[in-house]
């Protein structure tokens, strides 16, 4: 996936951490207002996007979490359209990194369950679907889809990265490299159908093209 490195606006998020927002967030703005019907499509259209980028951020600062709590320094983290990355001081070890991965996916995870049993008891009370409920059947479904796509094992994704320190466990790591190539290319294979016929290639697009031209380098021993 592509990496902006281009912050139209900066804040400090928990313990400290300059939280960038960059400057390919506008395109999400962009791509849905352009589909935009009436004023009530644009309202929800802005939650929606509202909704994706703090859940972005929310799984970026789980990242930032792993790290500062093994004492790794975070230098910040970058918000950008469709993704984000957190920014250590420096190269945490494989052992370190199982976890600061990990944190991401499990903070993604706990968006989706909470936002579940909270829309599923509001259901069940007879609640009257209104924006409150709409948010959290948003908030679920959303970062449900977030977890699946972002824990296939595929580099640069999470799934890929922790593909790969689970190999580095039991082989070489430019083994471990060249196989976590291999893998996220076939899953690459398998996803053109779904990208193509369900009409998402207009999203992961941003995604799908640097994802291949990673995972080949990682193929032929050539990852960075």
């Amino acid at each position: 996936m592509f990496r902006d490195s281009q912050a139209i606006f900066e804040f400090r998020g928990p313990w400290g951490v300059p939280v960038r927002i960059g400057a390919s967030i506008l395109l999400i703005f962009l791509l849905f207002v352009s589909t935009t019907g009436s004023g009530t499509d644009l309202l929800y259209d802005l939650g929606f996007v509202a909704i994706l980028i703090v859940s972005i951020f929310l799984h970026e600062m789980g990242h930032a979490w792993g790290a500062l709590i093994q004492r790794i320094p975070v230098r910040g983290v970058m918000i950008y359209g469709f993704g984000g990355y957190c920014e250590q001081a420096r190269t945490s070890t494989p052992r370190e990194s199982e976890l600061i991965v990990g944190m991401g996916p499990i903070v993604t995870l706990t968006l989706w369950a909470v936002s579940r049993l909270a829309a599923n008891a509001m259901w069940a009370a007879g609640h009257e679907y209104d924006m409150l409920l709409w948010f959290f059947e948003t908030m679920a479904w959303l970062n449900g889809y977030l977890a699946i796509f972002n824990l296939l094992p595929v580099a640069p994704l999470d799934g890929g990265k922790l593909f790969e320190l689970i190999l580095l466990r039991f082989m070489p790591g430019k083994t471990a490299s060249v196989l976590t190539g291999y893998v996220g290319l076939v899953v690459l294979a398998l996803l053109i159908p779904y990208l193509v016929f369900g009409m998402h290639m207009y999203i992961f697009v941003l995604f799908f093209l640097p994802a291949v031209v990673e995972n080949w380098n990682r193929m032929r021993g050539q990852a960075r």
